[in-house]
């Protein structure tokens, strides 16, 4: 029987009871993009990306622009017209014929959705052939308003890279309540899936190791079955209060024990992360944010 789903996946599926769940979902991935998403798509300002390097890194990105940079050419194609700045790995990973993963998500409304595909480079910026299409749920996105900052604001992000975490990168990373994940796999390709929580749900374990809960989700397991087949993984950490990014690669691990699982209030298992390189942009985005509210779907916990 034919199926969307890798051996990674499928493996997930059946160890967390979730294979019926998983297969009643296919229907709604599709390879072109439904009309319906086509407003949707061409509203928002922002675009969290997932790529692969030379080295077989993966790595998320985030790209911005005003609304209709992202243009629905026809059902399987999307042309984005715009292209990161050359710090980002980004810039080196969009060649003919590379595995690229999207995320739309417009956090004031909770609403996202995932395209998945081959990408072509242009003069003015790319275009995705899409492969996978489909929305996901609204839970653990916490609400945000987002406006365009002043132009004398958008200065050009000065990019550092370190092997470690310092204090105020650990800092970063305690209180952020949400976080992007790029995974990548031979067969179904790149990936990039949203996480969110309230602060400190993503804990630092020490300078180069991040431990966080994994909840309750669709049951697809894109992101834990493409990580269970390819260690390698990409995190993305925005500052929604300055536009700076915190970008980072290295490889991810699924912890099972229930002692520590247990441990995390409304963690079905945990993700373990070892970091390989980070990218921390400062004065990098041109939107700023102010928070609304928490989805009602955190779990809580002191």
């Amino acid at each position: 029987m034919m199926t969307i789903y890798h051996p990674g996946e499928i493996q997930m599926q059946e160890r967390t009871g979730a294979r019926v769940l998983a297969t009643n979902l296919e229907c709604t991935v599709l390879q072109t993009i439904a009309h319906k998403f086509i407003k949707f798509i061409q509203e928002q300002p922002l675009l969290i990306l997932s790529s692969v390097d030379d080295l077989g890194r993966a790595w998320a990105s985030v790209l911005y622009g005003e609304p209709g940079f992202m243009t629905v050419v026809d059902e399987r194609t999307l042309h984005i017209d715009s292209l990161p700045e050359q710090g980002d790995p980004l810039h080196h990973n969009l060649l003919d014929g590379r595995d690229i993963g999207l995320l739309l998500i417009d956090f004031a409304t909770r609403r996202r959705l995932r395209l998945n595909g081959k990408l072509t480079r242009e003069l003015d910026g790319f275009s995705v052939r899409t492969n996978q299409v489909y929305p996901n749920c609204p839970r653990y996105i916490q609400a945000r308003e987002w406006q365009f900052a002043d132009e004398v604001k958008r200065i050009a992000p000065v990019v550092e890279s370190t092997a470690v975490l310092n204090e105020e990168l650990q800092q970063l990373i305690r209180q952020a309540d949400t976080f992007f994940i790029a995974s990548y796999h031979s067969e179904s390709g790149a990936d990039i899936s949203h996480r969110g929580g309230f602060g400190g749900f993503v804990q630092v374990v020490d300078e180069k190791t991040l431990l966080w809960p994994e909840y309750n989700g669709n049951g697809m397991f894109n992101t834990l079955g493409n990580i269970s087949e390819n260690s390698r993984a990409g995190l993305l950490f925005i500052d929604f209060e300055s536009g700076g990014t915190l970008q980072l690669t290295g490889t991810a691990t699924i912890v099972w024990e229930e002692e520590r699982v247990a441990a995390m209030p409304g963690a079905e298992r945990l993700v373990a992360y070892e970091l390989e390189q980070a990218l921390v942009s400062t004065h990098g985005g041109m939107l700023h944010w102010r928070f609304m509210n928490y989805s009602e779907d955190n779990p809580w916990y002191s």
